[in-house]
């Protein structure tokens, strides 16, 4: 009851702002879960291995940064409307041309450049949001934005099972480039970010400066809690692609279920997802960002025999299920929790370049898991040891954090 009354004290500005920042991550999202799904169709058509197409995983991991960095700067220096535009039709037009890559070289290229634009959709949407909400119910908030990418999830999954079988991977990369209509909902709806005019009134008489945004004066005081938020994010990052991003691959290849099980399985995690994030979300604005993370990480534990090991996908469903509802539960609390830490001037730069840097270290994740259960004809062995090793350094980093719900972010 308390998000919907939350909602209800929101202006129709703040729900469509909060609205665009969550239709913009699940987008990318969707674009992105595209090639998870079909990596063992793109693997037969270019008679190679899967884990060499999740090679393109870990060039979009890899590049993200650099879109957080570019974009994140942008928006702190032009506002984050007009970013958030270029920064969705960028991703849509690359989606685009991935339907028509002839080689897995030229698609490797391509989804490098797609890591890029996708590096720097969370950051800006993610500042646009929060300093437009309250802070009231912002834990609630955090959770049902960040499960945008669920949402992705559970729409590529859904494509997947309906239409894979009648237009191939190619035609649902052409699917994927719908995202860009979205565009012209941000252009006609959506108000720029009040703190960010704010400021932009301040740095008025400086405004021929630099591309480079206003630093805080403590910026030097910022930079610990900048390389923590970058090692956790490293977790996070292993958390979330350890348990997903080689899943489907196993489910085809090892659990040899149909594309339709599939991807109705991935449907319903992704749903999990969302019920997680949400629930932590809101969790966490009563026990704390800490608590809400290190509680859903350690419960992925028990989850283990049914998310791995089940023996039929009744039991497999069950399993991906709840392990989603526990990752994305803690995942829930991350947009919170590294905006409420992030200095006003750089908040549509820090928190998305943390959260990239983060995957750009766990960027061989999906291809080294995929190598390792090819080497040892073991899948469910290879998510079993990243759960386990993932979920205990997760939670003993978040234990070393500092709490910071309710944090200001009004002030310019």
């Amino acid at each position: 009851m308390s998000f919907i009354q939350d909602f209800q004290r929101l202006t129709n500005s703040q729900r469509r702002t909060f609205l665009a920042a969550f239709l913009g991550w699940t987008m990318d999202a969707l674009d992105f879960f595209l090639l998870i799904f079909c990596v063992k169709a793109i693997a037969g058509e270019f008679h190679t291995q899967p884990s060499a197409v999740l090679g393109a995983v870990f060039m979009t991991q890899a590049f993200r940064p650099v879109g957080a960095l570019l974009f994140g700067m942008l928006a702190d220096r032009y506002g984050r409307r007009p970013v958030l535009m270029v920064n969705i039709l960028s991703f849509s037009v690359i989606e685009l041309a991935c339907a028509f890559a002839p080689s897995l070289t030229v698609l490797l290229i391509l989804r490098a450049l797609f890591g890029i634009a996708m590096g720097g959709e969370w950051g800006v949407g993610a500042a646009l949001a929060f300093e437009t909400l309250p802070k009231e119910g912002r834990g609630t908030f955090s959770g049902i934005l960040q499960e945008g990418y669920a949402m992705g999830s559970i729409l590529a999954s859904a494509a997947f099972a309906l239409f894979f079988h009648w237009i191939g991977w190619r035609g649902l990369f052409i699917l994927g480039a719908a995202p860009a209509l979205l565009v012209f909902y941000v252009q006609s709806h959506v108000e720029e970010s009040p703190v960010w005019l704010e400021g932009a009134r301040n740095r008025a008489a400086r405004a021929a400066g630099s591309i480079a945004p206003a630093l805080p004066s403590n910026l030097m005081a910022f930079l610990p809690t900048f390389l923590f938020l970058v090692v956790l994010m490293t977790a996070f990052m292993s958390f979330s692609h350890g348990t997903q991003d080689v899943y489907p691959t196993f489910l085809s290849v090892q659990a040899k279920l149909s594309p339709q099980t599939v991807g109705l399985i991935g449907v319903l995690y992704g749903f999990g997802s969302i019920a997680g994030g949400f629930v932590f979300g809101t969790l966490s604005e009563k026990w704390g960002r800490k608590r809400a993370i290190v509680t859903a990480a350690l419960l992925t534990i028990p989850v283990i025999p049914l998310y791995a090991y089940g023996h039929s996908a009744i039991t497999l469903g069950m399993g991906a299920v709840l392990m989603q509802f526990m990752v994305q539960g803690a995942w829930g609390v991350v947009p919170a929790y590294l905006t409420e830490l992030s200095p006003a001037p750089v908040r549509a730069t820090a928190p998305g370049l943390a959260y990239q840097l983060g995957g750009l270290v766990t960027s061989w994740n999906g291809k080294g898991q995929a190598l390792a259960a090819e080497r040892w004809g073991n899948y469910p062995a290879v998510l079993a040891i990243t759960v386990i090793v993932v979920a205990l350094t997760l939670a003993g980093l978040a234990l070393l954090g500092r709490e910071a719900k309710g944090q200001d972010m009004t002030a310019v």
